[in-house]
């Protein structure tokens, strides 16, 4: 409605007197640049818009026009090996378009309207066709295949099916006709609200974990196919680092990295790494199923919010093809800034440290759209949510972090001390947790060994015992302890160092399958065992230290294999043997 002018601006949020005849959530275009916007309030004689670019320049008095629709994005062949910014847009198409500053109101075409896809049509003349099902498919990398899915919102019978070949994304494959006899063209692209959750036909309590090839998260705090989980810590703690080796090596189907308030050469980094990792799943670059969507810190503020939205649609997307998705999202306390700053702007009543009373309800409203689902096309698949959270000086008691803590079941604390000592990943083992073991532990039982759930447990208790004695040890001194204590310390370093650090950058050590983490609480807790014994006859611990066997079991993970880890079986018998030779066991 050309009608409809601009009456105020207040940075990103522009307000338009009197009645509009615009809807709820409704997209609109601002200005004469028409700058892509959102209704995020009605009133009487006010209408509110959040707009998603930067509104200097624009004036009171400009046109408001309407699109009749949500803020919608576009779904179909593509969107992998993309970078998208906060609204989907294509970052390279807007660079060729308007060079490396992104040009006012550029609307580009998300998808490639102009590339061919070789096209295989499924389904057939007088097939009756449900919501989410698939009629086509098309090699989109040489890693990732397309399904083309129909709406969730159509149903009804094929009248038409073109036959297989090359098409463009908005190329009619079918047509269908519907309940009501209206007959609808279906190309291979579709168009998805992304504050509307994808509708599935059912959600699975999952009982796989997602392996992610680190030692702290697999063995100690395991995240679930399909779960979410927090990762909170100061600046300089290594958020973004972990976030890049879980969606490095993680065995998800496909990666969805938002980078959404960070800082730019961040998403610089994830470009320039993705780029040159070969996928270790497929032998292809870790781009043929990875989209990026960069929305950083010098970016609009209120695309910041949109950004986290679009990142979960394009998984669910992704999810309803039976696909396994993982998410991360860098990093949810800029996101969650962003709200705090458009709040502010409209003038509403702040609770907890200036942020918004509904953060608890958006938050929610995105963790919950990860789950491991029965998507209506029948298969299986998952969304992951992995979070950062960056609380202000590293304090876990604001707002975002602890509502973060109510709909996440995993929760890796970074620790400042730990990445200080340059200790990676600086997950505290004593702060963190995780409530997906109880589910996950018959996987692991059945899977990996029978004995790797006591393990675990017996690593996570000389963990506990180590930190109760370290607070001894502060005040008194280590001497005065007594050797098995002594003992105690002493194998928690060997956990510490040799077990739950891991050096990305090794290319050994980077990643790590799950049989060999088990091997190796398997010798540590050998070691432990075999040197109890000879403590408890009396022989000082201090001659045990002295045969290197503690250093040696160190350095395992730089010399073992990930493909043949039979060498630490020889250090079982090394163990054995130098116990013996030396005469105390």
């Amino acid at each position: 409605m050309e009608n409809n002018v601009i009456y105020s601006i207040n940075g990103p949020v522009v307000t338009l007197k009197g009645k509009t005849g615009l809807s709820m959530m409704e997209m609109v275009f601002v200005g004469k640049d028409k700058l892509a916007g959102e209704v995020i309030n009605i009133s009487n004689d006010k209408t509110t818009i959040q707009v998603y670019e930067e509104t200097s320049g624009l004036s009171a008095g400009e046109p408001v026009y309407s699109s009749g629709s949500p803020l919608t994005i576009t779904l179909g062949p593509g969107l992998m090996s993309n970078i998208f910014d906060g609204i989907e847009r294509p970052l390279q198409a807007l660079k060729e378009n308007s060079g490396a500053f992104i040009g006012k109101g550029t609307l580009i075409p998300s998808l490639d309207s102009e590339k061919e896809w070789d096209v295989t049509v499924t389904a057939k003349v007088g097939d009756y066709l449900e919501g989410g099902q698939s009629y086509a498919n098309c090699p989109e990398t040489s890693a990732i295949t397309h399904y083309c899915l129909l709406s969730p919102l159509l149903s009804g019978e094929v009248i038409e099916v073109k036959p297989s070949g090359k098409y463009k994304v908005n190329d009619t494959v079918i047509k269908l006709k519907d309940a009501s006899g209206k007959i609808h063209d279906i190309t291979l692209a579709q168009k998805w609200p992304i504050r509307t959750p994808r509708p599935v036909k059912e959600r699975v309590n999952s009982t796989r974990p997602l392996i992610t090839g680190q030692r702290i998260i697999d063995s100690l705090f395991p995240i679930a196919k399909g779960g979410a989980a927090a990762i909170p810590g100061g600046f300089g703690t290594g958020k973004t680092m972990t976030q890049h080796q879980i969606a490095k090596w993680c065995d998800a189907d496909i990666i969805i990295y938002v980078g959404c308030g960070e800082r730019g050469n961040e998403m610089t980094q994830v470009l320039q790494e993705f780029g040159e990792l070969i996928d270790p799943k497929t032998g292809k670059p870790m781009t043929e199923r990875t989209i990026l969507i960069a929305n950083t810190s010098n970016m609009p503020v209120a695309a910041r919010e949109a950004s986290i939205y679009t990142g979960i649609t394009l998984a669910e997307f992704y999810r309803d093809m039976g696909y396994h998705t993982a998410m991360m999202a860098d990093s949810t306390s800029r996101w969650a800034e962003a709200l705090r700053e458009i709040s502010g702007r409209l003038e509403e009543m702040p609770a907890d440290e200036g942020f918004p009373a509904y953060l608890p309800s958006r938050l929610s409203e995105f963790y919950e759209r990860a789950g491991y689902m029965k998507a209506l096309c029948g298969k299986e698949g998952s969304i992951s949510i992995i979070g950062a959270v960056s609380p202000q000086g590293g304090d876990f008691s604001e707002p975002v972090t602890q509502n973060t803590k109510r709909f996440t079941r995993c929760f890796w604390a970074l620790d400042k001390s730990l990445a200080y000592a340059r200790h990676y990943p600086a997950i505290n083992w004593t702060t963190s947790y995780s409530e997906y073991l109880n589910t996950l532990s018959d996987w692991f039982t059945e899977n990996i060994n029978i004995n790797f759930i006591s393990h675990r447990e017996r690593i996570a208790l000389i963990l506990q015992q180590e930190a109760d004695l370290m607070e001894i040890v502060k005040l008194i001194g280590a001497d005065v302890l007594p050797d098995d204590q002594k003992l105690i310390i002493e194998i928690a370093r060997v956990i510490r160092v040799g077990f739950l650090q891991q050096n990305a950058f090794h290319d050994i050590d980077t990643y790590v399958p799950v049989e060999k983490q088990f091997a190796m609480m398997d010798v540590i807790l050998y070691l432990y065992d075999q040197c109890q014994k000879i403590v408890a006859q009396q022989i000082p611990i201090s001659q045990i230290t002295k045969l290197g066997l503690f250093d040696k079991a160190i350095q395992l993970k730089y010399e073992i294999p990930n493909d043949d880890f039979s060498g630490i079986d020889d250090f079982k018998q090394q163990i054995s043997n130098t116990l013996t030779k030396f005469n105390i066991a």
